[in-house]
């Protein structure tokens, strides 16, 4: 999940444990590293990262290119370079034969989550036996929201939101931001609480990266000043004296820029298949998809939705909050995995 895009009630999950049965994941999943919003990938275009991921996909996993049967990418802002079937284009940037067919997939921040969702679903029923799942953005070149801003800058319609929409539950719009702010507020989570928080989380990607974790996933990105291979929105030289000078998003707000994720440029992907696949094409497990959920809340406070997604699936699959080893939160706002 390369970004946050704009309000929705949607909350995605997905458990990945050892077993015997669901859709599998195999080699390592392929991403380039995150672009900050006008930093490296400013050049490229959007289709350009997906095809790289596409390509590097291909080649560690040695599978034949003929072989895929489908790739679903998530994609959040479908609008200038990334309208038109940006997935397709993506296939079409590739070593992909252009027989491969391709469709994007748009459930906002669980966007490419959903992508994965669809890929082991349709491996999980017989449908299709090897499917790629993956996700590309430029937010720097299609930036968040202009699927409908330039629209109605151009006076053209209301907005996503009809007005039974915003009656229904008495609000101007409908944001991330101030769903963001409302859960700090519900929860008391104080400005140094959440900086401090995010803070810990620029620790720990930068121990990550110190360690290696990240290089056998990321692609290489060739740039005219070389190759891009490592996360830009890192911050090692951050601390909380920095953060404090931030200024809140909103008029007394405690949520701000330096607590709160960034604007990225990236792709990302894996490859979906089921189990003859790995004996038929030499393939190596990463993991097994044991249960996909998605739930549905509030429009108004959307960000506190994880809660209930993650307690529905941990429910389905018998299992319990202490028996995960590890968890992978999109942290667009510190409030929301505090919560």
């Amino acid at each position: 999940m390369l970004a946050h895009g704009p309000a929705r009630v949607e909350s995605a999950f997905l458990l990945f444990k050892e077993g015997r049965h669901g859709g599998s994941l195999y080699r390592r999943g392929a991403r380039t590293a995150g672009g900050r919003r006008k930093g490296a990938l400013t050049e490229v275009h959007p289709a350009d990262l997906g095809g790289l991921v596409l390509d590097a996909l291909i080649e560690r996993s040695d599978v034949d290119p003929a072989a895929i049967e489908d790739v679903i990418v998530g994609c959040v802002s479908q609008a200038g370079e990334q309208a038109f079937a940006l997935g397709r284009n993506c296939v079409l940037a590739s070593c992909l034969p252009d027989s491969v067919p391709a469709v994007t997939v748009d459930r906002q921040c669980g966007s490419s989550q959903q992508a994965l969702h669809f890929a082991a679903q349709a491996v999980m029923s017989g449908t299709q036996d090897i499917v790629i799942a993956a996700g590309a953005e430029s937010m720097t070149r299609v930036p968040m929201g202009s699927n409908y801003t330039l629209q109605a800058q151009a006076g053209l319609g209301v907005g996503p939101w009809s007005r039974q929409i915003l009656d229904r539950y008495g609000v101007a719009q409908l944001s991330q931001f101030h769903g963001a702010q409302a859960i700090a507020d519900k929860y008391g989570y104080d400005r140094e609480a959440m900086d401090r928080f995010a803070l810990e989380s620029h620790h720990k990607a930068v121990a990550a990266i110190a360690a290696g974790a990240f290089d056998r996933e990321i692609v290489p990105v060739p740039l005219a000043e070389g190759e891009f291979r490592q996360d830009e929105g890192v911050r090692p030289d951050a601390s909380l004296e920095a953060m404090a000078t931030v200024k809140p998003l909103s008029e007394g707000g405690t949520i701000t820029a330096a607590n709160a994720s960034q604007m990225t440029d990236g792709a990302s992907g894996v490859l979906v298949v089921n189990e003859r696949a790995p004996n038929e094409h030499g393939l190596t497990p990463l993991a097994r998809i044991h249960n996909l959920t998605v739930t549905a809340g509030d429009p108004v406070i959307m960000l506190e939705e994880p809660i209930r997604a993650t307690l529905k699936a941990l429910d389905r699959a018998g299992m319990r909050l202490d028996e995960i080893d590890l968890f992978e939160v999109n942290e667009a706002f510190a409030s929301i995995p505090m919560a």
